[in-house]
């Protein structure tokens, strides 16, 4: 039996590893592992992305047999069923099935909407997180996930910072801790592995993982205090996975080795002394370690692929993430075994506990239908009437009022009847994420008996014509932008007009469906809201709120103010 996944007796006082069997099941993983080659061995290391639900791209999944397959949203229900019936159904060894379930538009459309981290955070409500996280996980289940990457449990404090943002809880390590703790408990209990991300930390380097290999620069008494705390407590509460991250932690490679140079600043992924030492040895994590998208350019800009893909495994990752050519990372995986820099050793403990967290799950104990049932039995799992009056109380309960320095809200048609939108369209690296689109908001308004009117570059509204100038602005938290600030010059349709402001002749409101912080670029601005998001939902729950219908009850996460004293006034 190996070691690192223990079955324990009962009564046992010792933490239980998230990853314990019973001895049948423990009997299950052996048997099944030691009867697949070597080559079978390493494809379970593997996850590989689907994104399009085609019987095509199911066809080249399966038959390179990957231990799992990660399902980016799609918007026909019948196609993404049909493509996950079919994965299951047709792989030898029960096969897991991932997603991103993060929450705002990055979703399903045919799944309740929820408030992304962020928004959920705003709430302030541990209660409701938790009914939002069993939501989540009931209907994951119902479409055959068992394994969501999240919660995301970074601190947020870069605030140009594009990837963190809206997918963090905040900047308070405590409010993260109880967060993370309510969507852990509460996935798992729904029979869906967590997975706590980005070890060692990200939230502090405003640069992108997705593009650089990015620093975790605090000594290690604060990492202790702040992500050190958060990794142990949710690795004390149960986490059954960690994705281990292409972010530096230079502090404890230091101190353990005082002259590493350029060492110092390799990235998790591949870094044996993080995960090895620090996540497993110090923290005693004992539950699967994924690596994060071994496509990204923290990983591929450090190190040349046929170095990389074994490095992964061998430095204390278990499974593998994303590949853009499984054959090749394949026997670029095998190569490595057979030449020392992949250990037996460590081959046995990743399948090991890859197949160990698809016993925990019971994957291979299910029916096929106990996977995912019927078509139409999944389509009443969707929406519930329940589901979506928890949701829509999460997403008014998440409208953040930041700043109303002049009073201006509520708005209202005798004061405010002519309104010019100035609106940005937003984009989305996530697959599967819907256009933006603010028909919601600008037909509530209309009925209300505001008149709306789209931005003129070429009739700039003046104070004669124009009651209120309605920006609409704001990014969810996404890879490769590099940064994230307020574009005037797109906004405004040039870079001539971006220096024209409006503010102090009109009355000018300023909302954010995205990332908290663009009061930094509008400092002067008077009224500010976060909305975190731009679901439907929200934007009409905005409008009750505009026009003083209901109040502003959101709490942010974040410091809206960036640390600058001049976007308070």
């Amino acid at each position: 039996m190996n070691p690192s996944v223990e079955v324990l007796p009962p009564g046992s006082f010792q933490r239980i590893s998230p990853l314990a069997l019973s001895p049948e099941d423990m009997r299950w993983v052996e048997r099944t592992r030691d009867a697949l080659s070597v080559e079978a061995q390493i494809a379970q290391l593997f996850i590989l992305s689907s994104r399009h639900d085609s019987a095509a791209e199911t066809d080249e999944l399966i038959a390179r047999a990957p231990g799992g397959i990660h399902r980016f949203p799609t918007r026909d229900l019948d196609a993404a069923w049909t493509a996950a019936r079919d994965a299951v159904e047709r792989s030898e060894v029960p096969i897991i099935l991932s997603g991103d379930i993060e929450g705002g538009t990055v979703s399903y459309p045919f799944t309740t909407a929820i408030p992304n981290q962020m928004g959920i955070a705003a709430c302030d409500d541990i209660a409701l997180s938790t009914q939002l996280a069993t939501i989540v996980g009931q209907e994951s289940r119902a479409l055959g996930y068992n394994w969501s990457f999240t919660p995301v449990v970074d601190i947020n404090r870069a605030f140009r910072n594009p990837i963190v943002g809206t997918r963090s809880y905040g900047s308070d390590p405590d409010r993260i801790l109880d967060q993370a703790k309510a969507y852990i408990r509460a996935l798992q209990a729904q029979g869906v592995a967590a997975c706590a991300k980005h070890w060692p930390g990200d939230g502090l380097d405003d640069r992108d993982q997705h593009l650089v290999t990015s620093v975790n620069d605090m000594e290690m008494g604060e990492w202790e205090a702040t992500f050190g705390r958060i990794f142990r407590a949710l690795i004390d509460d149960g986490v059954m996975t960690i994705m281990s991250a292409h972010i530096a932690l230079p502090a404890y490679i230091r101190d353990k080795l005082p002259r590493a140079g350029a060492q110092a600043f390799e990235p998790a992924s591949v870094s044996r002394l993080l995960n090895e030492e620090l996540l497993r040895g110090q923290l005693g994590f004992d539950g699967l370690i994924l690596s994060d998208a071994t496509v990204m350019g923290g990983l591929t800009s450090w190190m040349g692929r046929a170095e990389a893909v074994p490095a992964i495994i061998e430095n204390g990752c278990d499974m593998f993430l994303f590949s853009r050519d499984p054959a090749q990372d394949m026997a670029l995986m095998l190569k490595g075994l057979r030449e020392g820099r992949l250990s037996e050793r460590r081959l046995h403990e990743a399948v090991t506990r890859c197949l160990s967290l698809k016993a925990n799950l019971g994957l291979h104990r299910m029916t096929l239908d106990e996977r995912i049932a019927p078509l139409p039995q999944v389509r009443d799992a969707l929406r519930r009437p329940d589901h979506l009056t928890i949701a829509k109380r999460a997403v008014a309960g998440s409208l953040t009022l930041v700043k109303d320095r002049d009073a201006l809200l509520p708005i209202s048609p005798a004061r405010h009847q002519r309104i010019v939108v100035i609106s940005d369209e937003g984009t989305s690296f996530f697959a599967g994420a819907p256009d933006r689109d603010f028909t919601p908001m600008m037909q509530d308004l209309q009925e209300r008996g505001f008149e709306v009117r789209p931005f003129d570059p070429d009739a700039m509204p003046t104070r004669e014509d124009t009651d209120l100038v309605l920006y609409l602005i704001g990014q969810e938290a996404t890879p490769g932008l590099s940064h994230i600030f307020l574009d005037f010059a797109k906004l405004h349709a040039g870079p001539r007009n971006a220096m024209i402001q409006f503010n102090r002749e009109i009355p000018t409101l300023l909302i954010s469906f995205g990332q908290p912080y663009y009061l930094y670029d509008a400092p002067n601005f008077s009224t500010y809201i976060n909305a975190y998001a731009s679901l439907s939902d929200i934007q009409t729950a905005l409008v009750d709120r505009l026009v003083g219908d209901a109040p502003f009850t959101g709490v942010s996460p974040v410091d809206a103010f960036c640390g600058k004293g001049q976007l308070r006034w």
